[in-house]
């Protein structure tokens, strides 16, 4: 998938019937199931995230399938019920210093089986689709065991109170934007405590674009920040739960928007410590990185793999599809982050040993003459790999060109692969 950017079984058969077949059996097979696929996302990550501060970003995606009333291919509603496919929900590990994409960590991959009668706030929270926050979370606690320290990076539709009160722990902490104005302790309203609290500064930060009518700015923000007690709901599902969490709130507004936008405003939960405007800036700061995730999807849809465009007919090997798509996405992900040369990971994170040595007699021959022709990278780091994968795919190497994109990236690849067969043969002995 990495190399042939696509989840076309065709396409990933190259053009071979028995290939193509292999790929559908495998998909078929019970004992491929979706649960050890995405156990697989963090073989990779489980050592790169040792001694690191990881952010554990987590969010939702919808896949949407095309269908017709005739071939819903068992696959249930998303969105407002307009149409038809699965949702993936992934967590993702990146650095919390340079903001290198480590790989997956954990993550949940289900077709809805059809409309609950029962509504969201009646009902447990095992019952409840939210409960993949949790889930998720508490796997986290296990794969990242390694890490210096964790924090959960997710967006409003996390911001529930059994998160609250059931992930945080010794160096595990959550940072979450508000969907809520809750009830604090004191009895005033989690909305009504930012106006209490002073400001905390100003700074400017560069919005990357969201879409052509969202382009990129420079957004001047506002911050304050102050300590709050969230009180516990009164329902029967919470009664287990602690009777209060204090947490830190931290508001973010943009002041002097651009009349043709909205303007930016992040109320943020954090279960860190927040003593002054340095460290509630950091927080934000950590935030930022939840975009990354987003970039994950897009890779995975319209700006990579084209999952939505799968013809496969049924939907459980559509949603073993999708965990594979996933996987195969972090790989162009990693690269096209390592490619400016500010990422310190080691090539090993997205390429085993035997491929790291081929890589290293690709670059003595890549390699030109001259310093602008010379790899600038530390050896056998994965900026290194980047810059190599980036030259076979037809990228010139000089650092005045363009960037390698996504098709460089997927055309060196491609070559790559097509080398580690030949290596792979170098010691047979033809008759």
């Amino acid at each position: 998938m990495v190399t042939r950017e696509s989840v076309c079984m065709r396409r990933l058969g190259e053009g071979k019937r028995s290939r193509e077949v292999q790929f559908g059996r495998f998909l078929r097979n019970s004992k491929v199931t979706i649960e050890h696929l995405i156990e697989g996302w963090s073989e990779r990550t489980t050592p790169a995230a040792v001694g690191r501060h990881v952010l554990a970003i987590q969010d939702t995606s919808e896949i949407n399938f095309r269908t017709t009333a005739e071939r819903r291919r068992g696959l249930g509603e998303i969105g407002k019920g307009v149409g038809r496919g699965v949702l993936l929900h992934a967590m993702l590990a990146v650095d919390a210093g340079n903001g290198s994409c480590l790989g997956l960590v954990a993550g949940r991959i289900w077709t809805r089986k059809g409309r609950v009668a029962i509504p969201h706030d009646q009902r447990p929270l095992a019952e409840r689709e939210s409960e993949r926050w949790v889930c998720t979370g508490e796997t986290a606690k296990q794969v990242l065991a390694g890490a210096a320290m964790v924090t959960i990076i997710s967006d409003r539709e996390s911001d529930f109170y059994a998160a609250w009160a059931t992930l945080p722990g010794s160096n595990f902490h959550l940072i979450t934007r508000v969907m809520h104005d809750r009830c604090l302790v004191d009895g005033k309203s989690l909305y009504g405590a930012c106006a209490d609290f002073a400001c905390g500064g100003t700074k400017r930060i560069d919005l990357p674009a969201r879409a052509p009518n969202r382009p990129a700015r420079t957004a001047t923000l506002e911050l304050r920040f102050g300590q709050v007690a969230l009180r516990r709901p009164r329902d029967a599902f919470h009664r287990h739960l602690p009777t209060s969490i204090p947490l830190t709130l931290i508001e973010v507004v943009e002041t002097g928007c651009p009349k043709n936008a909205e303007p930016l405003h992040w109320r943020l939960l954090t279960t860190h410590e927040v003593t002054d405007g340095v460290d509630a800036w950091r927080i934000v700061g950590w935030y930022k990185h939840r975009w990354i995730i987003e970039q994950l999807f897009r890779l995975i849809k319209t700006q990579g793999l084209q999952l939505e465009d799968s013809q496969l007919e049924t939907a459980d090997r559509l949603i073993k599809l999708a965990a594979i798509a996933a996987h195969a996405a972090v790989v162009t992900l990693q690269l096209l982050q390592a490619r400016d040369g500010r990422s310190a990971e080691p090539a090993s994170t997205s390429f085993p040993d035997d491929e790291v040595a081929v890589l290293d007699a690709l670059n003595v021959r890549l390699e030109g003459k001259t310093d602008l022709q010379k790899n600038p990278h530390p050896d056998r780091s994965l900026a290194w790999a980047s810059w190599i994968i980036a030259r076979l795919g037809g990228w010139d190497g000089y650092p005045s060109s363009k960037p390698p994109g996504p098709i460089t990236f997927r055309h060196g690849l491609e070559h790559f692969r097509s080398i580690i067969i030949g290596w792979g043969l170098r010691d047979v002995c033809m008759p």
